[in-house]
């Protein structure tokens, strides 16, 4: 901004748009942006779809609540006697001239309004980043935009309830990247903090860039804006400004869970009185200092859009209550670039978009402690970006050139078009811990709503019950009767079972992946890989055939042995009853999950014994649950079906798993000693010479297993040698004797 021409137009004076320099695209490219501008649209005819299929008394119900018989805004008395109406008394002053519209024309042109209004903010938003954007940034920027808006909670909650958080956001962007002239720029902005106060933000921003008319401009906009309104509307004027202090505990409880706000944060902790709203104007005035000298060097910087983001996150903070449908400035915090590596470059982007797409239950798992954390989720993701998140200058090196993700070597497969998909190439570096954590919780909430939700009903998973049974018999399986009785009869063999089967179905697993995490990176992708397919085709099964188990099947004789007795047509498993599927049952991923475990123990063990051991767990497994009448016997024959799918799979789409002699990347481990003749020298400088580096930018290749005199030598990127064992570089082997 403090760059910018004052007499050039839009583009020339915010650096230009990714759309503006768009180059020809080729024939890919073509299709890829065909293809997105098609998502676009299905979401964008999705999301009217079911906001007017869903019946008038429940959509559209903050409109709906300051709608009169005859229009907008007929209401009797205060536009703020019922608290909710929570726009300004400007925004009342503006929506004046609705009042003749009809209630029916006026719910499908605020539907389309807010449309457009999405359509157009997402094309504003794609111009607007940071130059020079690549080609394909360039072509595809608008499509994935417009997507994400339409994915986010925000966006989807103006539509539902008919709210106006997305003008703002939209005025700020036209005023700062698409209008003619600092003072038609400022006025825009005045607009929108006319609309919301706390956008008032903007004018410092402004000031300290160098567009002081532009924020003299906001400043009289705001001004004349409020005046009128409160010339025309003086009652409502002083509710708002005067007795709900800018509009605080209009639209709900302040602390309510979505308040998203400062204040809202500090309500939920406990504080009130003077001690919460001194402690609240003082943290407020700490982030808006910090975002403010923050999104000023980002702007000079030349990510314009980042610092607006960085802005728009400090107002979410600082505002007394910013409801979901003002959460929208956090989801353009996704145009700043955090990390130096590649593999770290998704994180931010990542998260910001389940944040703001999903649920806080999706996010974190249901525990005490970590209340906090999920009931001001957007908060901190917002805080966040206003004052933490160290995004790259464009002057930094890995700006456009992250640290390089490494590569194995291709392990030649029997079979001749494997891979089938080339660029998944094995990774030997370690994941993003963070990304990785989050991708498991969120695939995880997603596993157990679909495992709820794809709940057949009682008739139908009883007779296929009868189908498995009859099944079993004809084969000669059918032992669950035997083995479950067996077990009643043996208490301590019961209770160490039903142990077993509690404890280690989750704890197991996540070990395995943890261990694979710290010491085989490249076995942890591979694994891991295997065990999501595996779990998405057992959702498939739990879709398609719902099964009772054998402690569910009346006249069956089977006994409960964890749960007792039960009601058929009411099952109870205590505190999970609510969250379990009774009936997906096949296939078994309780014997999946550990069979997965014995595998990958087997496979990636050094020791005889410790292969014994992770074959152990299947077994005790197997056991339990068909000893505890938890599963049929082809139940678990399923989940070694959809286990070995998974690993066969896995193998098809990226080729044989990556074979590393130690438990480290190859480019962490130490040389191994020379040997006693030159021969050490002259292999590291043959292979530093063979190898070339990567030509791809942000990735390497390395061998995947060191051979003969050069054992000790890690090639990539360029590298003879490696520089963590020996900063000095090669040195001569001694003389042999």
């Amino acid at each position: 901004m403090a760059d910018a021409k004052h007499s050039g137009g839009p583009v020339a004076a915010f650096g230009g748009g990714a759309a503006a320099a768009a180059p020809p695209a080729g024939g890919r490219l073509r299709a890829a942006r065909l293809g997105l501008w098609l998502i676009a649209g299905f979401l964008a005819i999705r999301q009217v779809a079911v906001v007017l299929a869903t019946p008038r008394g429940d959509r559209l119900t903050d409109l709906e609540t300051w709608v009169g018989p005859h229009g907008v805004l007929h209401v009797k008395g205060s536009l703020y006697e019922t608290a909710s109406f929570t726009g300004t008394p400007f925004s009342g002053l503006v929506l004046k001239p609705l009042t003749n519209a009809a209630e029916r024309a006026l719910g499908w042109s605020w539907i389309f309004g807010t449309l457009l209004l999405v359509v157009a903010l997402g094309l504003v938003a794609a111009r607007a980043l940071p130059q020079p954007a690549g080609r394909r940034t360039a072509l595809l920027a608008a499509p994935v935009a417009i997507s994400l808006l339409m994915l986010s909670l925000p966006v989807r909650n103006a539509f539902w309830l008919g709210q106006t958080g997305v003008l703002p956001v939209l005025l700020v962007l036209l005023g700062l990247f698409a209008v003619r002239g600092e003072r038609t720029g400022g006025l825009l902005v005045g607009l929108a903090a006319a609309l919301q106060p706390t956008t008032l933000l903007f004018a410092p921003l402004l000031w300290c860039t160098g567009r002081r008319r532009a924020a003299a401009a906001t400043g009289a906009t705001f001004a004349g804006g409020t005046a009128l309104a409160w010339a025309a509307m003086p009652h409502d004027s002083a509710v708002y400004w005067i007795r709900h202090c800018a509009g605080t505990g209009l639209g709900g409880p302040a602390d309510a869970r979505a308040n998203q706000s400062l204040h809202g944060a500090l309500l939920r902790f406990g504080l009130t009185g003077p001690l919460e709203i001194a402690l609240f104007l003082a943290l407020a005035a700490a982030v808006a200092a910090l975002a403010l000298r923050r999104a000023v060097r980002y702007a000079r910087d030349g990510q314009l859009l980042l610092a607006v983001a960085v802005t728009g996150c400090a107002v979410i903070a600082v505002s007394p209550t910013a409801w979901q449908h003002q959460l929208l400035w956090v989801l353009l915090a996704v145009a700043g670039r955090a990390g130096r590596r590649a593999s770290d470059r998704y994180v931010w982007p990542v998260a910001v978009v389940l944040v703001l797409t999903l649920p806080a239950r999706a996010m974190l798992p249901q525990m005490a402690v970590l209340d906090p954390l999920r009931d001001n989720l957007v908060l901190l993701a917002a805080l966040a970006a206003a004052t933490a998140v160290p995004f790259l200058s464009r002057t930094d090196a890995h700006y456009r050139t992250p640290v390089p993700t490494r590569y194995a070597d291709p392990v030649p497969a029997r079979l001749r078009h494997v891979p089938l998909v080339p660029f998944l190439r094995r990774v030997l570096t370690r994941p993003n811990l963070l990304l990785e954590l989050l991708l498991i919780r969120v695939t995880y909430a997603a596993y157990s709503q679909v495992r709820v939700v794809a709940r057949g009903d009682r008739a139908t998973a009883e007779h296929h019950g009868r189908q498995v049974h009859s099944l079993e018999h004809f084969l000669h399986l059918d032992i669950e009767h035997w083995a479950n009785h067996t077990m009643v009869r043996l208490p301590r063999l019961d209770h160490f079972l039903s142990y077993y089967y509690e404890t280690f179905h989750f704890v197991l697993p996540l070990t395995v992946l943890g261990v694979l995490y710290l010491r085989r990176p490249a076995d942890y992708r591979w694994a891991r890989t295997a065990l999501g397919v595996a779990t998405l085709l057992a959702l498939v099964g739990f879709w398609l055939y719902p099964l009772a188990p054998p402690r569910l099947m009346p006249g069956f004789g089977f006994i409960d042995t964890v749960h007792g007795v039960q009601d058929f047509s009411k099952p109870e498993y205590g505190a999970l009853t609510a969250l379990t599927n009774p009936y997906a049952a096949m296939p078994s991923l309780h014997f999946g999950w550990a069979l997965w475990c014995g595998v990958v123990i087997a496979v990636v063990a050094p020791r005889w014994w410790m292969k014994a051991l992770g074959l152990l767990h299947p077994l005790f497994t197997v056991s339990a649950i068909i000893g505890t009448a938890n599963h049929w016997v082809l139940d678990a024959v399923g989940g070694a079906t959809v286990v070995a799918t998974g690993f066969t799979v896995t193998y098809l789409l990226s080729g044989p798993r990556a074979r590393t002699s130690g438990s480290r990347p190859p480019e962490l481990r130490k040389a191994a000693p020379a040997p006693d003749s030159g021969a050490a020298s002259t292999a590291g400088a043959v292979l530093s010479v063979a190898v070339p580096p990567s030509a791809g930018a942000g990735s390497a290749t390395i061998p995947s297993q060191a051979t003969g005199a050069g054992a000790g030598t890690s090639t990539g990127a360029g590298a003879g040698t490696d520089t963590d064992t020996d900063p000095g570089g090669p040195r001569p082997a001694p003389a042999a004797r």
